[in-house]
């Protein structure tokens, strides 16, 4: 059964004030532990450079009449940041036993993105949600954590995601739309998401 949460009200006031909202629980799934100081991966801000530089590229050269862009990064074990790819393109790897750690966002003419990553050891970090043109950060960097499922939502319209996991394979397009996050990943099985691909 495709799960998924509700994003957070997203943008304007509620943007900037901590706690972005109460969630709803995935389907079928327990609901997350809440956490005061979850874990987060470190702003870096060549990644974040290289994904918002992504996005704009992306709305220079594949131009369509919605504007609508995702651009995102892979922290990969044993390889670190990986370029910045768009529009469904894989990020992370596949074939080669590495977990996905971290992943950096960004979108354009959705009006914003809320991510949500659970990570080994920590569980559900809060969500991370920001506006067009800027830069959502989750996961984890220099400790060694799988990401195991992501959740996102955008403001507007719809979101995909596809994770290839540990053991799986890729799992097939969940899509959502507002104000659903589509859910990828697993919880509960300690599985390492590998890869991912988003289209908005």
């Amino acid at each position: 059964m495709i799960r998924h949460r509700r994003i957070p009200a997203l943008f304007g006031a509620a943007l900037l004030a901590a706690g972005l909202g109460t969630l709803a629980a995935p389907a079928q799934a327990s609901t997350p532990t809440a956490r005061t100081a979850p874990a987060v991966a470190a702003p870096d801000a060549a990644a974040q450079a290289a994904v918002v530089a992504a996005v704009r590229q992306q709305q220079l050269t594949h131009p369509n009449a919605t504007g609508r862009h995702i651009c995102y990064a892979a922290h990969v074990q044993n390889i670190g940041w990986q370029p910045a790819v768009c529009d469904g393109a894989q990020a992370g790897t596949t074939g080669q036993s590495l977990r996905m750690e971290a992943l950096t966002i960004a979108v354009s003419g959705v009006g914003g993105v809320c991510a949500q990553a659970h990570v080994q050891n920590i569980g559900w970090q809060a969500w991370s949600c920001v506006g067009d043109g800027l830069v959502a950060q989750v996961g984890t960097t220099g400790q060694s954590l799988r990401m195991e499922a992501l959740n996102i939502g955008v403001s507007t319209g719809a979101v995909c995601a596809d994770a290839h996991v540990q053991n799986i394979g890729w799992q097939g397009w969940n899509c959502q739309a507002t104000p659903a996050a589509a859910f990828v990943g697993t919880t509960g099985q300690s599985l390492r998401m590998e890869a991912i691909e988003l289209t908005v």
